[in-house]
Order: C-alpha cells, then sequence, then structure tokens
C-alpha cells in the first residue's frame, strides 16, 4: 500500500493514529513527494497547528519507508503524463507522481481522494 497525501491529512484532522487506519500485517510507503507536501503543510500552519501538525510528520518520516523518485519512477510517471494528456483528461503532477510510485513499487494507491488516480493506467486504489 502507498498512503498518499489526502488519506494523511485525513488521518491527522481525524485524530486517529495512524496504525487505527492500517492493519499491522499491511506493508505500507509513501512517495517523497508525500512527504514534501506534508511538510509544506507544516510550514503553512498557523501558529497552534504547526506543532502537533510536524509530529504527527515525524511519526510518519519515523514510521514509514519513504520511496524515492528515482529512474523507474520517471519513467512510469512520464507514461503516465502522456496517457492523461493524450486522453484529454490531466491530473495533478505530485497525484502522478504518487501513482508512478505505486506502479514502480507494484502497490495499491490508499487515497481519501480515489478519484485522482482512478482510470489512471495500472494504478490500483484503495479508497478510504
Amino acid at each position: 500500500m502507498l498512503l498518499d497525501t489526502t488519506f494523511l491529512v485525513a488521518a491527522d484532522r481525524s485524530g486517529a493514529a495512524l496504525d487505527e487506519n492500517i492493519e499491522d500485517d499491511d506493508d505500507v510507503a509513501i512517495a517523497a513527494v508525500t512527504l514534501a507536501e506534508l511538510l509544506a503543510g507544516v510550514a503553512l500552519s498557523d501558529g497552534r497547528h504547526r506543532a502537533p501538525r510536524q509530529a504527527f510528520v515525524e511519526e510518519i518520516s519515523a514510521s514509514v519507508p519513504v520511496l524515492n523518485y528515482d529512474v523507474a519512477v520517471a519513467e512510469l510517471h512520464a507514461q503516465l503524463l502522456v496517457a492523461t494528456r493524450r486522453a484529454g483528461k490531466p491530473r495533478g503532477a505530485h497525484d502522478l507522481i504518487i501513482a508512478a510510485t505505486a506502479r514502480a513499487s507494484q502497490r495499491e494507491v490508499v487515497s481519501a481522494d480515489a478519484l485522482a488516480f482512478r482510470g489512471l493506467p495500472g494504478v490500483t486504489v484503495r479508497p478510504r
């Protein structure tokens, strides 16, 4: 399973511990771009939200493997960019990087926004 940003933000906002949403035997990871989005959320948050968000991001980065944007991911990202543009249905760059990372690592995307990934070639999504 590859946890996408919307899934993690929803978990953080609900106050649910990450292990409440993930089974013990689930093999989970996040894409490097997801970590970047979470860190941007910390930097953009106001004073009272910053510390709890920072703690949440630190928990994620300490307990969930972060998968790099490497050559394999770049090649799949390019394929998804081409496929969505040819279909006339462009998607957000970060969503496509997450999808490419999922394909490269043979994982399904777990997202609170399944529509962002639906219909992408070779990408399976599990709504949460």
